[in-house]
């Protein structure tokens, strides 16, 4: 008698028949039942883990193309040294060249320092990228190791022509934290420092708009060095909310901002029913530049803008955002020359009306200086030297001025002299060093007097009308850090 085994085989037991035709036909078929139920198994695992595989890939798919990241474009758009006032230029740009692929590109950038200043004269330190105040610095040498600046950023294609864009900012070193230290919890916020929606699109239109908070565009405002702003970025480099029209070709770029009125975040005001209050769109900016294609692939940007309300429009005393009784307007013209190697930069601003607060009206011993334009201006050499590394280290010189007071006052004019070093192994990481001198200590706040009395001396009268301004003290400063960007 056959035995059958549920794997299907046939066991003969010693000197038993041979199974009968109908017995090895029905044992056939058993097993033919046995092997189309593993097969079926078999097919449905089988089409489980390929559901499985297309889903986690399509996954993947989805995710890839939602967020990503792009160091590069990151460090362009929240480089404060260059290209300081066309960052929507740089996005449709990076856009046009297919640089942002994702839905959202998130970044983001930090700026780590270590410095050491001297001045000679007590608490007066006249480097303007720490803020110069007794709150920060005290005695005649400081050193510090800190982190300048941090940024985080997030770039959202909304649609082929619509990109929003948000950036938010930590600035202890230069953040506006009246009395508070660099540790102290005002200085320690993080702020909304642009926020914008633009609509363009440069493969259909040389046209592009954008409304929010943006860099006004008035001037270049750029820098040779590797990381301190020139003296024209910090009198005039405007942060306003409005909105921006702007045209560009491969060599044209013309652009106007409706600048919203009052005290704005920086470098704009004008009245609104005499008052600081923003409350009407009543300021406005243009600017135009043009860029010439010269031999040995060389090319020269020229340009000029104009600003109807600038910041430099209060009467005595000089205090930040306080209200004007007028607008005070002001022009740019401004140069940059590249080739392969060599940058030179010039810059002059100008108001074009007096800024009333320059003159004191309480101290007699002013009598003399009248109130006076204010100008600016920057000039700057960089060169591209091998020194046998991977990548050129970039040499530079800079000079800039700002001129705010009559021929003798003690708030005429702060010089700045910055020699650099800068090397960028990779394009969105920059190790630099700077030597820093600044001749004359002129803060915008109370530059003409009217500050409170530090020592309390007269309880009866707090605020003293003689200029804290001098024209004699020097700051020297050494600093060296890292700006990187993700």
């Amino acid at each position: 008698m056959a035995a059958f085994t549920m794997a299907g085989s046939i066991s003969l037991s010693a000197g038993a028949e041979s199974p009968t035709n109908q017995e090895l036909l029905d044992m056939y078929k058993a097993v033919s039942a046995k092997l189309a139920a593993l097969e079926a198994q078999i097919a449905e695992r089988s089409a489980a883990a390929d559901s499985k595989r297309d889903n986690d890939s399509a996954t993947q798919a989805s995710s890839s193309e939602l967020i990503g990241s792009n160091g590069t474009y990151s460090f362009q758009v929240l480089d404060h040294s260059r290209n300081t006032n066309i960052k929507q230029l740089l996005q449709l740009q990076a856009l046009r060249d297919h640089e942002l692929k994702q839905k959202i590109t998130f970044g983001g950038q930090i700026t780590a320092l270590v410095n050491y200043q001297k001045s000679n004269s007590d608490t007066k330190f006249g480097w303007l990228m720490r803020h110069p105040t007794s709150s920060n610095q005290i005695g005649n040498t400081v050193s510090e190791a800190v982190i300048h600046s941090s940024n985080l950023n997030l770039t959202a294609r909304l649609t082929e022509n619509l990109t929003g864009y948000a950036e938010l900012l930590y600035n202890p070193e230069q953040n506006f934290a009246s009395g508070s230290s660099i540790t102290g919890l005002p200085r320690n916020n993080v702020n909304m420092r642009r926020a914008y929606l633009m609509y363009g699109n440069l493969d259909h239109s040389n046209v592009y708009a954008s409304v929010g908070k943006m860099d006004i565009p008035f001037g270049l405002n750029d820098t040779v060095s590797p990381f301190t702003n020139s003296t024209n970025w910090h009198s005039f480099a405007g942060l306003a909310y409005g909105g921006l029209v702007g045209y560009t070709t491969d060599k044209l770029h013309l652009r106007a901002m409706a600048i919203q009125g009052g005290a704005q975040f920086r470098n704009a005001n004008t009245p609104v029913k005499d008052t600081n209050v923003p409350s009407l769109l009543n300021n406005f900016a243009l600017d135009a530049n043009y860029s010439f294609a010269l031999e040995n692939n060389a090319s020269l940007l020229a340009g000029a803008s104009y600003q109807y309300g600038t910041s430099y429009c209060q009467e005595y005393v000089v205090k930040h955002f306080n209200a004007c009784n007028d607008n005070v307007d002001a022009v740019s013209v401004y140069a940059r020359y590249n080739n392969d190697r060599l940058t030179l930069l010039s810059e002059f601003a100008e108001t074009l009306a007096v800024w009333p607060g320059t003159a004191n009206p309480n101290f007699p011993a002013y009598a003399e200086f009248e109130a006076v334009k204010n100008f600016t201006w920057t000039m700057g050499a960089s060169y591209a030297s091998d020194f046998g590394f991977k990548k050129n280290v970039d040499l530079s010189l800079e000079f800039s001025q700002f001129k705010a007071g009559a021929e003798g006052s003690p708030w005429e004019k702060q010089d700045q002299l910055v020699l650099g070093a800068s090397y960028m192994p990779v394009s969105n990481v920059k190790y630099f060093a700077e030597m820093v001198h600044v001749a004359g200590w002129v803060p915008l706040n109370f530059l003409s007097g009217g500050h409170m009395d530090p020592t309390n001396a007269q309880p009866e009268v707090p605020f003293l009308h003689e200029s804290w301004s001098e024209q004699d003290a020097k700051t020297d400063v050494i600093v060296i850090g890292v700006q990187a960007a993700f």
